[in-house]
């Protein structure tokens, strides 16, 4: 290493301690990479969290300007020497990734790396990221690489404490989107009592209204003076629920990484596979996304709760000028129309109002043991 063994220590003592104060993965993410940059003195510095997809859930660099990070493009999808790191959960020190056989390329706008090493952050048996330096600053002799092995050890401690830091924020956010959904909850109840005190106080006093007014017209408009008390009360209550109740999570993160999250969520809570991919999505108005993150929501309690499903998908994306939220499941299905028959909506009638409400349309496919697609189509994005 470059570093003395006290000054080594005291650095990768900072670099632990920086994890350890962050909740946020995200910020996670950053503190573990630009600590891993400096600790072994590179260029570049990257971690990749990987999806189910192919791609990546989450990607973050180092030693690249905001600027260069646009132009170079799309996030990396898995292949080459990061799909062998996640594949094989092994470490990957190399002289020149360039001349590796694995190697496939990157885009124009991409830095050029060199010398490499990476290795893969695991939980258990699961690899859960990627973490990778690029370019160190050290004399390299032609076809050696600047890592050596002691940096590979350093790292891996680093990698080591880095999956125990993420691991722990991703409980941290679970806990808190749980506690969110409990509080809405609570505030929903609440709300239901509010709301009804002031109906039934309406009613009783329109039909209090409606027995005078024959034979005594002075006290039947006092009474309907009191109606009218009583209705805007009534109207100010909903109009704080709207706001109270607009999930957090939308105006702080928007609609993908609120899907995201929440899909995530249940998976780990359901035995049933949840997965969630969304390509080519921009920023909607509010009232679009509330609606779609709603419906993902009513659709997903069915799948999970009704269906018997083993996998559960969700997706969004742009279509001709729209957006489209889809959620598939291999359950058991139903005869929409018998359903209808029936009364038994599985909130389908709810569903429709909120694409209806938005601009939006909602359309239904399913069978007995054929699944059920639920697609909500809206214009813009």
């Amino acid at each position: 290493m470059s570093q003395g063994p006290r000054s080594g220590l005291s650095a990768v003592s900072t670099a632990l301690l920086a994890m350890s104060r962050h909740l946020e993965v995200r910020d996670v993410l950053k503190t573990i990479v630009a600590s891993a940059r400096e600790l072994l003195d590179a260029q570049y510095a990257a971690l990749g969290v990987p999806d189910d997809h192919g791609g990546f859930a989450q990607f973050v660099v180092d030693g690249v300007s905001e600027d260069q990070w646009k132009r170079i493009g799309p996030l990396p999808r898995q292949h080459g020497v990061l799909a062998a790191m996640l594949r094989e959960a092994k470490p990957q020190r190399l002289a020149d990734v360039r001349t590796d056989a694995r190697f496939e390329g990157w885009p124009a706008a991409h830095p050029d790396l060199a010398d490499f090493l990476g290795l893969p952050i695991r939980d258990g048996d699961e690899v859960i990221g990627a973490l990778f330096l690029a370019n160190k600053n050290c004399p390299k002799p032609e076809g050696t690489c600047g890592f050596d092995a002691d940096d590979e050890e350093l790292l891996a401690i680093l990698a080591q404490h880095a999956a125990i830091a993420l691991t722990n924020a991703r409980l941290y956010e679970r806990s808190r989107e749980l506690t969110i959904a409990e509080e809405r909850s609570r505030l929903a109840h609440e709300l239901h009592d509010a709301v009804s005190q002031k109906l039934f106080s309406l009613r009783l006093t329109a039909q209090a209204a409606a027995a005078l007014v024959d034979r005594d017209p002075a006290r039947a408009k006092g009474e309907l003076q009191q109606v009218a008390v009583l209705a805007a009360e009534a109207a100010d209550e909903l109009r704080a629920a709207v706001v109270e109740l607009r999930p957090a999570a939308l105006d702080e993160d928007g609609l993908v990484a609120t899907l995201r999250t929440q899909v995530h969520v249940l998976d780990r809570a359901h035995s049933a596979r949840v997965t969630f991919t969304a390509e080519g999505v921009r920023a909607l108005p509010a009232a679009q996304e509330e609606a779609l993150l709603r419906v993902a929501q009513e659709a997903l309690h069915n799948a999970l709760r009704h269906s018997g499903a083993q996998r559960v998908g969700v997706t969004l994306c742009r279509r001709d000028g729209a957006v489209v939220l889809r959620v598939t499941d291999d359950g058991g299905g139903f005869d929409p129309r018998a359903t209808r028959r029936a009364g038994r909506h599985l909130g389908l009638v709810s569903m429709r109002d909120r694409a209806g409400g938005v601009g939006g349309t909602l359309t239904v496919e399913s069978a007995p043991g054929k699944g059920t697609t639920i697609e909500m189509e809206v214009p813009g994005g």
